[in-house]
């Protein structure tokens, strides 16, 4: 029994020296210079894990960022996505940033790439009926764009393009190798597509996207590289300032707690990588039968100058008014009319009437077109629809006397007999534009069927028959609505003929 207790005791001994042993062994492995993180990291455990990660070359690098100089809302909990809030018509500056690593996509270096900046929808519901919802918004605000490019402001951007017809978009070019800035101006308000109730509705957020895209091949910006977009809701001048003071009031109230549930508010605003609009890059490819115009340049008129045969209405070369044909009609058809726009130089506006029957474009008035077309256009359109010319300076009645009537006068005037003989005299109106002898001989001409070049001389019969040179001061002198009677004589040199007014 004693023997037994001597081997318990030896035993014990014995582990409580191999266990400070091993005490030992784990302090001096422990020591500050033997211990290195990598060396846990590459234990097998760790290994297989980290086997199931995505490397560091594999990881989707954007080419590009964008980031929006409008601070975020504080008020935005933290897996949301950000909320920027913007004044209507503010001008908000957009840096294009070339985001590459060396190496990159070297085709596009040195080399011009496109972007399409838009604003639309950011629920659902809406993106399907956006095309109902512009029409309606266009029809509420003629003439008025939902983006502008602010040009004068906006560094590095190039052929800057609008289409009429996509009123919630811009596009330009732009080298990612030098400073770009492009400087938005939303016009658009949230609440103009929140149904009317009883006031302070909520208004619906949109969203700002860029697409940028490079040359193909056929020399087209139609190769799609990189989208991003951010959700944000536009107030009234002011509005937006507003909001965000209120929101950073309603956090300060809040608990230390209940804020580690937000995002903080940045000073700018960061797109984020998103799917290409679907529409891109054929948004502006029109399928329908009505002619629609193109992109055109921004500093630019997007109808094109008329030719020498197209003068104005008010040009009328044969002395006579206008004719019926260049009026439009009630009773014009849709096309009809689509034609009539084209031929008095308002393509751009064919879309805009694609509906419009020669009635319906009738009905508008001044001030309605004004407000669709603008004030220069719209004015001529209602000037070419109620084929309004501009009223002549001086208007005059010739008439050519009759041979016969000559001759009895001359009878008369032997036998001093009485002066009528019954003669029926019609007159022509001139209408004249310059008050000028040029333009008196010019139109004379005309109306007369006599070649310009054969009229040496326009005289004017004065006290007891005297011939007076027609002048320009003579014509400046001439009493609005005077009559005439025209006589030719041939020149003395039997080369041409000579004008008497009477």
């Amino acid at each position: 029994m004693a023997w037994v207790l001597k081997m318990d005791e030896v035993i014990e001994s014995g582990l409580a020296h191999d266990f400070d042993a091993s005490l030992s062994g784990i302090g001096q492995e422990l020591g500050a210079s033997a211990y290195s993180m990598s060396d846990v990291l590459a234990l097998p455990i760790f290994k297989q894990e980290d086997s199931s990660l995505p490397p560091d070359s594999e990881t989707k690098h954007p080419p590009f960022q964008y980031v929006m100089c409008a601070a975020t809302s504080p008020a935005v909990k933290l897996h949301d996505e950000t909320l920027t809030y913007l004044n209507q018509g503010q001008s908000y500056e957009i840096r294009m940033l070339d985001n590459r690593k060396m190496g990159d996509m070297p085709e596009i270096s040195g080399k011009l790439v496109k972007s399409i900046i838009r604003v639309v929808f950011h629920d659902r519901r809406l993106q399907y009926t956006e095309h109902q919802q512009l029409e309606g918004w266009k029809w509420n605000r003629p003439g008025d764009r939902l983006l502008d490019l602010d040009i004068p402001m906006s560094v590095g951007v190039i052929d800057i393009k609008t289409n009429p017809s996509q009123l919630n978009a811009v596009e330009f070019l732009w080298d990612p190798g030098n400073r770009t800035s492009a400087f938005i101006q939303v016009h658009c308000i949230s609440t103009e597509f929140t149904p009317r109730k009883h006031g302070g509705e909520k208004g619906v957020p949109f969203r700002i996207q860029v697409d940028t895209f490079k040359q193909t091949e056929n020399g087209e910006y139609t190769d799609h590289l990189h989208s991003a977009s951010c959700q944000i809701k536009v107030f009234k001048p002011k509005g937006a300032d507003r909001k965000q003071k209120t929101d950073r009031e309603k956090m300060e109230k809040r608990t230390a707690h209940e804020k580690e549930k937000y995002q903080p508010s940045y000073d700018t605003t960061i797109l984020s990588e998103c799917s290409p609009w679907p529409d891109t890059p054929t948004a502006f490819v029109n399928n329908s039968p009505t002619p629609t115009p193109t992109f055109t340049s921004a500093q630019h008129s997007t109808y094109s100058v008329p030719d020498s045969n197209s003068s104005s209405p008010n040009h009328q070369g044969d002395g006579t008014s206008q004719g019926s044909g260049d009026q439009l009609q009630p009773s014009a058809t849709i096309q009809e009319t689509q034609q009539w726009l084209l031929k008095h130089r308002f393509s751009t506006y064919t879309r805009l009437f694609s509906n419009f029957s020669g009635a319906d474009l009738l009905k508008l008035t001044r001030e309605d077109l004004v407000q669709i077309c603008g004030p220069a256009d719209g004015i001529r359109l209602y000037n070419a629809l109620k084929s309004r010319s501009v009223r002549p300076r001086l208007t005059i009645y010739v008439c050519q006397e009759p041979l016969r009537s000559i001759q009895l006068e001359r009878q008369q005037d032997a036998t001093n007999g009485d002066n009528s003989n019954g003669a029926i005299y019609v007159y022509h109106a001139i209408y004249l534009e310059e008050m000028a002898a040029s333009e008196v001989t010019r139109k004379l001409a005309l109306v007369f069927n006599i070649p310009l070049h054969q009229i040496n001389q326009v005289y004017r019969q004065g006290p007891t028959g005297i011939h007076i040179l027609v002048s320009d001061q003579m014509v400046q002198n001439f009493q609005d609505e005077s009559c005439f009677l025209v006589t030719t004589i041939k020149a003395e040199n039997g080369e041409g003929f000579h004008i008497i007014l009477k």
